[in-house]
């Protein structure tokens, strides 16, 4: 499953075979989460509220190039990276 992103202790993958809605996976601390790409929900599992806010946000600011991933593995091409909460 390919890292696209890894921020405060969050790694966030895509899987290339995963079904809609689009959505990344987030791991911290041994939990994870999947997040709506459109709206920054989780649509699935569970994160500390702390990481699932900030994951949220994240999601949030970075919509088009998280879709534009999502699009590149329909297309059975390699995900790009996405700057991490971390970079400004």
């Amino acid at each position: 499953m390919p890292t696209i992103s890894i921020f405060f202790g969050i790694v966030v993958q895509m899987y290339w075979r995963d079904n809609a809605p689009p959505h990344v996976h987030a791991f911290y601390q041994g939990q994870e989460a999947l997040f709506a790409i459109d709206t920054g929900e989780v649509i699935r599992g569970r994160l500390p509220p702390a990481a699932a806010a900030l994951v949220r946000q994240w999601v949030l600011s970075r919509r088009t190039e998280l879709s534009d991933n999502w699009e590149r593995g329909r297309a059975h091409r390699p995900f790009e990276r996405v700057p991490g909460a971390d970079v400004g």
